[in-house]
């Protein structure tokens, strides 16, 4: 044995199990690589599905379908705030779908290598036996180091409640950059041109030139809609953004129409505007007990009228 060399020397199995093992390790480092090269190439679609060109249109393009009409600065810093959420908790949810379906392709794969590998030898029986043993073992402690090797942390867990100062300050630059907008938006709308109907009002209408109030001033003078006094510090624009109700017709039409309808409908309510009244304030004072003066009352944001009537309370 001594004129042989120092090498290890044994049997003909010997030599065929090592030279197995050496092709099954070969193997497994392979998987490890690919599975490392798979996971760079998603984590660097991450950053494309979070901050891609298109991500600003879709934002743009629900902001647009939530939003109709007038809304307040609250509602409209809220709609947008709202919508940008949803759509990055979409992106990440389609992100960790992907994920699952990865990591699902290559156990598939690995259980399918593992059945051929049983099967692709037939030495003797207890050759078969040992090296079974050994393929299982090595299989098994190949999956746990890709496993833990691949992901140090749950993607699944929710950590949207932990504290951020990153994401808190990109909230609150987008919050002061849509307070901004919304103002500059409410500052178009009070610049429009708006047209009134109005009456001059000493018991009966009158919508032609009324000279008896040339010299009077606006501090004695008192405008009516839909029978509520509106006080001088309240605007048009604020009965327009508020949507709001008075006693006989909405307060934020200043036309007058009619609600016509081919067939009553005593569940719809009816949207009929009337004309605003200018009373004079010692006419109002003189004749406030005979109807329709009698009816007015002065208007107070905060009581809310659910349904709107013509004659009576």
């Amino acid at each position: 044995m001594a004129g042989m060399g120092d090498g290890y020397v044994g049997t003909a199995q010997d030599a065929v199990r090592i030279r197995r093992l050496e092709k099954q390790r070969e193997v497994e480092r392979r998987k490890i690589q690919e599975l490392k090269n798979k996971t760079a190439s998603v984590g660097g679609q991450t950053g494309l599905l979070q901050f891609g060109s298109g991500t600003s249109e879709v934002l743009e393009t629900a902001f647009k379908k939530e939003t109709v009409g007038l809304v307040t600065r609250e509602e409209y810093v809220e709609k947008r705030v709202n919508i940008r959420n949803k759509i990055e908790e979409e992106e990440k949810e389609k992100l960790q779908k992907l994920q699952q379906e990865e990591e699902e392709l290559h156990l598939q794969k690995r259980k399918k290598r593992r059945v051929k590998g049983t099967s692709r030898l037939s030495f003797a029986d207890e050759v078969d036996d040992g090296s079974d043993e050994e393929v299982a073992v090595n299989s098994d402690q190949g999956e746990d180091k890709i496993r833990h090797g691949k992901f140090g942390k749950d993607p699944t867990v929710e950590t949207s409640f932990l504290p951020d100062s990153e994401r808190e300050a990109e909230e609150q630059a987008e919050r002061e950059r849509l307070r901004k907008q919304w103002f500059r938006e409410q500052e178009l709308i009070r610049n429009e041109p708006l047209e009134i109907t109005y009456s001059y009002w000493d018991g009966a209408g009158h919508r032609r030139v009324i000279q008896e109030i040339r010299t009077t001033s606006v501090e004695n003078l008192l405008y009516v809609k839909e029978d509520l006094i509106i006080p001088h510090q309240h605007s048009f624009y604020e009965l327009i953004v508020n949507k709001a109700r008075g006693k006989s017709g909405p307060l934020f039409h200043f036309d007058v129409h009619e609600d016509v309808r081919t067939t009553a409908d005593a569940t719809i309510e009816k949207d009929e505007s009337h004309a605003g009244k200018v009373v004079e304030r010692h006419w109002y004072e003189k004749n406030k007990h005979i109807f329709p003066a009698s009816r007015w009352e002065i208007y107070d944001p905060t009581r809310k009228w659910e349904r709107y009537t013509i004659h009576g309370d």
